[in-house]
């Protein structure tokens, strides 16, 4: 069906009592929403940029948010469409309404979530718009304490025919929680440890979170949160403390690309924050302070994340051996670099960004970098990538004066300098 006065009309089935007839509508309003097709601004109707008259949602797309919730098929196709749509900034204030972001971070969060992967590749794609950042930060969604789901409780508003409710249903009263960090302990551990789905702890693996972290850690109050001491049960605040950011960097060394990719951009998002860079580099066993705070936490200790995507299966002098993380001591000729020439840029970009203070710099130094990256640049054999490993590997090797000795110094500056004629060079938060 291709007529846009056909499709027109199946609209007003979106809403029709009979399951099948919703379902079928809505299939073929979805060959409509991939990015080209030619009846696609039927979606965008009514819709306008700014000024008094602007609409936020016409009935198209408020049927299909509802039909999210519907039947396994229509729920599917649902998410899907809005998935397919969420790339035009037209839809991003009705998307990231909080009451909709409630119903999909919550579906998100429910262990039993068939869906749950389509929603984080929705939340992934309207979080790429600084508004819906900000909304996610603040948003709370509401719980119940439930001993048989992996983070110990039911998001109530998560209910819907691909997401049942427990049973028997839980009779304490519900409690407002922070979404995102119940999003990063759900990100945690949905990590695949089996093949083996139906052992898993969720349906979901829940992968695209990770560029909702990276996301969220492009906006300042989205770093603030990662950087920020917070306690390690989002349902006890009388927990030992730890930084968000130091429960995902362990990802990236993760099988799937998506999931080391997100939380590698983080990483380096967090990089930007020069008043950070102590914490993020000091290991675990150590705490440390995120000025202008004064509350202390165990260091996010991302070196060793950073570097192991970086070092092949080179064998390295006893001396160069002892100054690298235990971590990256002794690797087995089996190792293999990081493939994607994309995500070996960001992790060197990540430690340019370390060389912007000079203790940065001196501890990358005593800690085996420049071994790993000179290793690295004799094998890289992307043009540039190659280029940003001479730029980390000239800044170690180069001599600190009396100019450049100060943490601040205004060596690199990559945020907001250039520092080379190729536009390509400059590292911009992602």
């Amino acid at each position: 069906m291709s007529d846009v006065g056909q499709l027109r009309e199946l609209t007003q089935f979106l809403r029709d009592k009979n399951p099948s007839v919703r379902q079928i509508a809505l299939a073929n309003l979805l060959t409509q929403t991939p990015k080209g097709s030619p009846h696609r601004d039927l979606f965008y109707s009514g819709l306008q940029r700014g000024g008094l008259q602007e609409k936020h949602e016409n009935d198209i797309i408020r049927d299909i948010k509802i039909l999210c919730r519907d039947q396994l098929l229509t729920a599917h196709d649902a998410f899907r469409a809005l998935v397919n749509l969420s790339d035009n900034s037209l839809l991003i204030n009705t998307l990231s309404d909080p009451a909709f972001l409630n119903f999909v971070v919550s579906y998100i969060l429910n262990f039993q979530a068939t869906l749950a992967d389509l929603a984080s590749m929705l939340l992934s794609n309207v979080t790429a718009h600084g508004s819906a950042c900000n909304v996610l930060l603040s948003l709370k969604v509401s719980v119940l304490p439930d001993p048989k789901s992996p983070i110990k409780v039911f998001p109530v508003d998560s209910r819907s025919m691909t997401c049942p409710a427990p049973v028997p249903y839980p009779s304490s009263e519900p409690k407002e929680v922070l979404a995102l960090p119940l999003l990063v302990d759900a990100f945690v551990k949905a990590a695949s440890v089996t093949e083996e789905r139906e052992k898993r702890l969720f349906k979901g693996d829940l992968h695209f979170l990770a560029s909702v972290f990276a996301n969220i850690s492009t906006v300042p109050v989205g770093r603030a949160f990662c950087l920020t001491p917070r306690s390690i049960d989002p349902l006890n605040e009388d927990a030992d403390l730890e930084y968000p950011l130091s429960k995902i960097v362990a990802f990236t060394e993760h099988k799937d690309t998506i999931r080391r990719g997100g939380v590698a951009s983080t990483i380096k998002n967090c990089a930007f924050q020069t008043s950070a860079h102590r914490a993020l580099l000091t290991e675990d066993t150590d705490k440390v302070v995120v000025p202008p705070s004064t509350v202390e936490a165990p260091g996010i200790n991302v070196l060793p994340y950073v570097l192991l995507p970086l070092a092949g299966p080179e064998e390295f002098d006893l001396e160069d051996q002892e100054k690298l993380p235990p971590a990256l001591q002794f690797l087995p000729p089996t190792k293999v670099r990081e493939p994607d020439p994309v995500l070996r840029q960001t992790h060197v970009e990540t430690l340019l960004l370390l060389c912007t203070t000079h203790w940065g710099r001196e501890y990358l130094r005593n800690h085996g970098v420049y071994e790993i990256v000179r290793a690295l640049h004799e094998n890289e054999e992307v043009v540039g990538v190659a280029e940003h490993v001479l730029r980390l590997v000239n800044l170690l090797k180069r001599e600190e004066g009396d100019d450049t000795v100060h943490d601040g110094a205004d060596v690199l500056a990559p945020s907001t300098h250039e520092v080379s004629d190729d536009e390509d060079t400059k590292i911009e938060e992602l």
